[in-house]
């Protein structure tokens, strides 16, 4: 599977630079390569997920783009779920209303702990073709 992120050396936390074709594909693969930094799954067999709404408003981009991927830890966290796919019904520069579904914890094999995601390096910006956004998480 190609992925659309690749890791960035960081002294004590976990950088990633991630792409998208445009900013629903940013976020979605921000948020896929964030939870397959956190976990693994342990098999492939199909079992029930849940689907949790989510709806965020923000004064800037950086600011959405940051409450989305720590309002997908919180979530992950307080309902101790992982998240694998995440349906962006709307999304703009300052919104974003989308479906994201998990699986319990436990049929996951935990890698690493992301606490949160930060503003500390945070660049995200559009080029002619696509979205990069680089972003650095305290674990």
């Amino acid at each position: 599977m190609k992925r659309n992120y690749q890791l960035i050396e960081h002294t004590a936390d976990i950088g990633m630079k991630v792409k998208g074709r445009d900013l629903e594909s940013l976020f979605v693969n921000a948020a896929k390569a964030m939870f397959e930094i956190i976990a693994q799954r342990k098999s492939t067999s199909k079992s029930k997920s849940t689907t949790v709404r989510i709806k965020q408003n923000a004064d800037s981009i950086d600011e959405l783009f940051i409450n989305w991927l720590n309002e997908l830890l919180s979530l992950s966290d307080a309902r101790g779920l992982i998240f694998f796919d995440f349906k962006i019904k709307s999304i703009d520069t300052v919104s974003i209303n989308a479906d994201v579904f998990g699986n319990t914890a436990a049929q996951y094999r935990l890698k690493s702990e992301i606490k949160a995601a930060t503003y500390h390096q945070l660049n995200l910006k559009k080029t002619d073709s696509s979205w990069v956004a680089e972003v650095i998480f305290d674990v």
